[in-house]
């Protein structure tokens, strides 16, 4: 089902393209067995996975640099360009980084739950779920001096995932790749009865994973597809109506010094362009929910 904006609709300062930036930190809350897992997280650079109940020194050290260098060369660039962003952050990296959860809050920038580990949701029971939300949402609000507005699992997740997030006051959940603008879903709460939470697709074709997995992009391919992607939504939101784009980051891959430069090149790209909001997903969503009120139940 296609989700048109309605007739007329222009984001914030008459914009047709709204971009959300999406920063995710994972590192620190990844498989480790020293966190109680069965086993290690994939080596994700060379694809190697190992079924065998042991650290994998070399990956953790992998995730760190994320911490350690990563972070600070997006802040950086975030910061140069005067860009807004969402850091879809599991709550555990945050509390293991509280650097990074202070320069969040510093910028004004959004905090969204990633959930309380990098672990799968699908596997839960109901009770089990409902505390794994309920403890990302209340560290973040630890760290970060305020809740979420936005949740995003690590891929998979519930039939009831929604409708959890719904009862726990959640304005939006992400956990979609359908359309290019946002929409209103009606959610069966657990307990019973019904409730609205706003979907806001995310992207998965112009994140930067693309380095990673096969056949995996090189700087010079993925920036020219995030610019075309930019370009068509561009051209589109002007001819057919309002659109959003999504740019989904990591730390430790982003912020290698053989990729960092793409982002640069991007956020130039972009800012020269006019009718463009660049805006927190926080900010899509009170904007849309503004324009489009949520269905009557």
């Amino acid at each position: 089902m296609t989700h048109n904006p309605p007739p007329g609709f222009s984001w914030p300062n008459g914009a047709k393209l709204a971009l959300s930036i999406v920063v995710n930190v994972e590192e620190g809350a990844e498989a480790n067995i020293r966190d109680g897992d069965k086993g290690p997280e994939p080596v994700d650079e060379l694809g190697v996975s190992l079924k065998a109940p042991i650290r994998i020194h070399g990956n953790e050290t992998n995730y760190q640099y994320g911490i350690n260098r990563g972070a600070g060369r997006v802040l950086k660039l975030l910061d140069e360009y005067n860009v807004p962003a969402t850091w879809t952050a599991c709550s555990q990296a945050l509390e293991r980084a509280p650097w990074v959860a202070k320069a969040i809050t510093a910028r004004g920038d959004e905090p969204c739950c990633h959930g309380w580990r990098w672990k799968f949701q699908a596997f839960m029971d109901e009770e089990r779920e409902r505390e794994f939300i309920k403890k990302g949402t209340d560290s973040i609000a630890q760290t970060c001096g305020r809740r979420p507005a936005g949740w995003l699992s690590r891929y998979l997740h519930t039939d009831i995932t929604r409708g959890l997030l719904a009862e726990a006051g959640y304005t939006y959940h992400m956990d979609d790749y359908s359309d290019d603008f946002p929409y209103w879903d009606v959610v069966d709460l657990p307990g019973g009865g019904q409730k609205p939470i706003i979907v806001l697709p995310y992207a998965l074709d112009t994140n930067d994973m693309k380095f990673w997995l096969a056949p995996s992009l090189t700087t010079r391919d993925w920036l020219q597809y995030a610019i075309d992607t930019f370009d068509w939504l561009h051209a589109e939101a002007q001819a057919d109506g309002a659109r959003m784009m999504s740019l989904g980051l990591h730390l430790r891959i982003i912020g290698r010094p053989g990729r960092i430069g793409a982002f640069r090149d991007f956020l130039q790209y972009v800012s020269e362009k006019s009718g463009v909001w660049l805006a927190t997903r926080e900010q899509i969503a009170e904007a849309f929910a503004a324009a489009v009120p949520a269905p009557k139940i």
